[in-house]
């Protein structure tokens, strides 16, 4: 009786990653209107400051190696940086890990999107995040919008349609 139980629960808990991707809350950005700064190197070398970027959308997604909904979602976002239109960024911010894992997570996937490594957590913090994943999704006149925790299929209808909004599409 005692296995039963135990290959129940087992099966359980490995499913519980694959419902992760669709379980978030979009909530309206209700952070300070003056923004933090986000600022930084990706891994890749490449300078990054949101004040630059003023004119695109821009998808800015918290995560974490050690977080399974982030590990879920990071394909879609990916497929999303891959397909993206000129017009709109997509960054993602690594909180709190030591860059030699970072890097060996994304080599090991195949990740290529940009990662500004966020080692101390001082950008999460500055923004607010203490829920991964978390995605702050800013207008192309810099403001943002709205911020969703929980993982998303970025790749849905749903995912497409915030982004199109945040870019001023109907």
């Amino acid at each position: 009786m005692r296995w039963r139980r135990q290959v129940v629960l087992s099966l359980a808990l490995g499913l519980l990653p694959l419902r992760a991707v669709g379980q978030y809350e979009l909530k309206p950005w209700t952070g300070p209107k003056r923004l933090p700064a986000l600022q930084g190197t990706d891994l890749q070398g490449r300078a990054w400051n949101l004040i630059d970027l003023k004119g695109k959308a821009v998808l800015v997604n918290f995560w974490a190696t050690w977080c399974a909904p982030c590990k879920e979602e990071m394909p879609t976002l990916q497929t999303l940086f891959e397909l993206a239109e000129p017009d709109l960024v997509v960054l993602a911010v690594n909180v709190r890990e030591p860059l030699p894992r970072v890097r060996r997570y994304l080599q090991s996937t195949g990740l290529t999107l940009p990662v500004l490594p966020d080692p101390k957590g001082d950008l999460a913090r500055a923004w607010g995040i203490s829920v991964y994943p978390s995605s702050l999704l800013i207008d192309s006149r810099g403001a943002v919008r709205q911020v969703v925790t929980g993982a998303v299929d970025w790749s849905g209808a749903e995912a497409q349609r915030w982004l199109r909004a945040l870019q001023g599409a109907p």
